[in-house]
């Protein structure tokens, strides 16, 4: 029981939880019937992939996990787990996971070899793993890169139900890409000495301040008005009633007043309160939309 203890944790598992959650979002709002052995691949393949990425994440911060209070119970940081069963596990559940991804729809196929499910799968993992883990040293750039692959998990899902993607998939991609920069703002706000302390450069503009909070407000806002646009334009499958449309502007006020808070007072208090509201905020969005769609497909 402890060896799943700590491979559980190697892959983070409550966070690959909440990947495949977005992903089966996007593949409930794009699909017109629900292919169970479809969506049992994305789930299964999504959540292997997503493990992988972690994976290999905690293995290039090992030693800087040491430094954090967060991380430092990490198996690496403690020596549960030897870098080279965590590298092999990565990898092994990576391969399964893009195996699993491929079967999804495996005509419609980049260049006769990846489904469009794995290959945004596998760009998912690479941008995380070689561009956002080692830029966390480098550039506060990394929340704007690391908000890439953490906005592609409802693209994929859409796809795998699709075969395609359009105006519908970029606009739920931008709902989760704007959502980001509030909660990881707010994140690395309270976080800001143990990330200092591990060399991560994770806040914008350095330091606590006006800024990342402009830079969070900003965001919260663009995403609450991007959010509502299903309701005012024909995108096929992604589609908002009235009284949807009302839930997700009235979340999306909420959240970005929120924002604003944190911009007005510049304080712990309030970014703590971000951070939360972000952690109800998004899940609860993406449960409106999907409540939304099959009742409107039911009984319209």
């Amino acid at each position: 029981m402890q060896v799943a203890k700590y491979y559980s944790q190697l892959i983070k598992f409550r966070l690959s939880t909440t990947v495949v959650f977005s992903a089966t979002a996007g593949y409930l709002l794009g699909a017109t019937q629900v292919n169970i052995k479809e969506l049992f691949l994305l789930i299964v393949g999504g959540f292997l992939v997503t493990g992988s990425a972690n994976g290999f994440n905690q293995v290039l911060e090992q030693d800087y996990d040491k430094l954090m209070v967060r991380t430092a119970n990490r198996p690496l940081p403690k020596k549960n787990i030897t870098t080279s069963s965590a590298v092999l596990f990565s990898l092994l559940i990576g391969l399964f996971g893009f195996y699993l991804l491929s079967m999804i729809k495996p005509h419609g196929s980049f260049y006769g070899y990846l489904s469009k499910s794995s290959a945004f799968g596998l760009l998912s993992l690479l941008i995380y793993v070689l561009s956002y883990t080692p830029l966390k040293r480098m550039s506060t750039a990394s929340i704007f890169i690391g908000a890439i692959p953490g906005a592609i998990p409802v693209m994929l899902g859409w796809v795998a139900a699709t075969d395609d993607f359009g105006l519908a998939v970029g606009i739920l991609f931008a709902i989760q890409f704007l959502w980001q920069f509030p909660h990881f703002i707010s994140i690395s706000w309270l976080r800001d000495k143990e990330y200092k302390k591990a060399g991560f450069k994770m806040m914008y503009g350095t330091e606590k301040g006006k800024y990342p909070a402009l830079v969070a407000t900003i965001s919260a806002f663009c995403m609450t008005i991007v959010s509502i646009l299903p309701f005012f334009m024909n995108l096929g499958n992604l589609k908002l009633s009235f009284f949807s449309c009302s839930l997700i502007f009235i979340l999306g006020c909420w959240f970005t007043y929120n924002s604003f808070k944190l911009f007005s007072n510049v304080d712990d208090y309030s970014a703590k309160k971000l951070m939360f509201s972000s952690l109800i905020y998004f899940p609860l969005s993406q449960i409106v939309f999907v409540i939304d769609r099959w009742f409107f497909t039911q009984f319209f």
